[in-house]
């Protein structure tokens, strides 16, 4: 078939064991906060900082990761992350004591920042430049079709019985995933360029800290998930604060979403083919602010819901694009530890509340024009880094 053919097989199976493995996760860890209140009687604090840890360390552990991705291997990283993640959430079952579920928590989250540029990285190895951008079009898709599907069948398997349950199959679908991945690897050659072998964790940190143009990219992500991150905290709060039967409506709303993602992700991806990168990533964010705007004029329902439709597409505009452009700067031998790099942009998802509820309590009436300001800024960024670009190769391919 035509359609399956545009792909190598390998990045084909490493779409579908994104769906596989995300909705496994999605199984677990949307319902982990009532999980540790419900079954560990942990505080709220304590629940915080559980849930805290595992962004914090996927955003530090992404660099990480990357470097030891390039240097040893995309496979032999892919296979030892995806047992390590298995045996974590057999841990989440078993542990009582909220203390070793914290550490639990952080080696979530440092699994997921070395097995994502991992994976992506395989998968760029095995696409050629011109089809990459759908590739992460693609990747994007899968992970919202798992969105969908994993939460629904964590509420259903922890209604039939024990919540612990869901954890142990979420450990079990990894580690089937793993079994198959071994299969995998043996049929397919992996090749990659490799870091030079005497080339330091810290000397590649410093040439990646010196390249203007992927600090320029982190700068205008961060923001962009500053804004992004409202979505999951102040969204539901303000409109519990102003709509009757609030919560409903924000039920609603994610599902809006999910549903706004998968009819419109390939139509809009198949669209942004035929323009430049930094134009596709610059009506997302005008998308992404203008959704926001929407928001703070609503006063009903329906305000809500246009509001959110509007910030969808962005989302479905501006989310493949940050990675496409990371991985279009990065030097062949140092895609995985750029790709890793760029986690270093969930510093915003990880701000985002804390300044989204500061605005809350003071100025509610402003807290969605100031964060539409704030994601607009991210365009001056990101046409720092495509000047930057300009000025030391010459290239103009973004403008086109």
């Amino acid at each position: 078939m035509p359609f399956l053919s545009y792909f190598h097989p390998i990045v084909w199976i490493i779409l579908t064991g994104t769906i596989f493995t995300r909705i496994a996760s999605f199984m677990t860890i949307p319902f982990m906060a009532i999980y540790l209140q419900n079954e560990l009687g942990a505080s709220p604090l304590m629940i915080g900082v559980t849930l805290g840890v595992a962004q914090l360390s996927a955003t530090v552990g992404g660099f990480i990761g990357g470097y030891f991705t390039d240097k040893l291997g995309r496979k032999f990283i892919i296979l030892a992350t995806v047992f390590i993640w298995s045996a974590v959430f057999i841990g989440f079952a078993t542990v009582h004591v909220i203390g070793l579920f914290i550490v639990l928590s952080a080696i979530n989250g440092l699994c997921r920042s070395f097995f994502e540029p991992a994976t992506q990285a395989l998968m760029i190895d095995f696409t050629e430049p011109k089809k990459r951008r759908r590739l992460f079009s693609f990747r994007y898709t899968a992970i919202n079709i798992a969105a969908v599907i994993g939460p629904l069948c964590g509420v259903l398997i922890s209604g039939m019985s024990s919540p612990k349950v869901p954890f142990f199959i979420t450990a079990l679908m990894y580690a089937i995933y793993g079994v198959f991945l071994i299969f995998l690897f043996k049929k397919y050659e992996m090749s990659q360029q490799k870091l030079a072998e005497n080339q330091t964790i810290f000397q590649v940190f410093k040439v990646v800290i010196m390249d203007k143009k992927l600090l320029y990219l982190l700068a205008g992500g961060i923001l962009i998930n500053l804004g992004y991150s409202q979505f999951d905290s102040t969204l539901p709060q303000y409109i519990n604060l102003n709509i009757e039967n609030g919560v409903k409506l924000y039920s609603y709303l994610i599902t809006l979403n999910a549903i706004v993602v998968l009819a419109l992700q390939l139509p809009i991806g198949i669209y942004t083919e035929k323009i430049s990168i930094i134009r596709s990533l610059i009506w997302g964010i005008i998308f992404f602010a203008g959704g926001l705007f929407v928001f703070g004029l609503a006063h009903s329902s329906w305000g809500f819901i246009a509001g959110m439709v509007i910030f969808t597409i962005g989302e479905i505009f501006a989310f493949p694009m940050m990675n496409a452009l990371i991985e279009e700067i990065a030097p062949a031998t140092q895609k995985a530890t750029y790709l890793g790099a760029s986690q270093f942009k969930n510093l915003g998802g990880f701000l985002g509340p804390i300044f989204g509820g500061w605005l809350l309590v003071h100025f509610e009436a402003q807290l969605y024009f100031v964060v539409a300001l704030i994601v607009l800024i991210s365009i001056i960024f990101y046409r720092k880094a495509l000047s930057e670009k300009i000025s030391h190769t010459g290239d103009r391919s973004y403008h086109q």
